[in-house]
């Protein structure tokens, strides 16, 4: 469970919705997808659920992900999630949000997925864009995409995620996202 300009997060205990003996997302709980993608490596990823980002479509995805600056995303349908991710992908890093219309929206930060060769003031106005496109998707985050980055920084407890699964910084181990 993430909180509006909070790093920490919560574990949170709830019966998931399935279909076809699948966890999936359940936009009217809050509950959605949450991935994170190793840029380094072609590895599988690792996908869990987070609640508080409050996205009723859409996908956020960033390469600004603290500290290994993986792919993070969080989407309310797993479509706009990979459209998300795969958009960093071509790109080599970025910012994007994948619309209700599942049409692409990128700030792109193709120096080490992290930094823009545009002007600044570009760069502000296009993440200005960004933040108003996930608050339309639903987010009620002040910050959604800087509360996104933090979702894969392991030594924050409760809960994050990393390229290697869900980690538990309370005892510093991996765990399951069943019980």
């Amino acid at each position: 469970k993430a909180f509006d300009g909070e790093l920490m997060t919560r574990e949170w205990l709830t019966q998931p919705k399935t279909k076809q003996g699948l966890i999936i997302p359940d936009i009217e709980r809050d509950i959605l997808f949450l991935t994170v993608v190793n840029r380094y490596q072609p590895t599988p990823p690792s996908t869990g659920f987070i609640h508080g980002f409050c996205l009723k479509a859409g996908a956020l995805a960033s390469t600004v992900a603290h500290d290994s600056h993986n792919i993070i995303a969080v989407g309310a349908d797993i479509n706009s999630l990979c459209l998300a991710v795969n958009l960093l992908i071509k790109n080599q890093g970025g910012i994007a949000v994948i619309d209700a219309n599942q049409q692409p929206h990128l700030l792109a930060l193709p120096i080490a997925g992290l930094m823009s060769n545009q002007a600044g003031d570009k760069v502000a106005e296009h993440y200005r864009d960004l933040n108003q496109r996930a608050t339309q998707l639903g987010s009620t985050l002040k910050a959604p995409f800087m509360t996104l980055s933090f979702m894969a920084l392991l030594v924050i407890p409760e809960l994050k995620l990393s390229d290697k699964g869900l980690f538990d910084g309370r005892d510093f181990s991996f765990t399951s996202l069943q019980i």
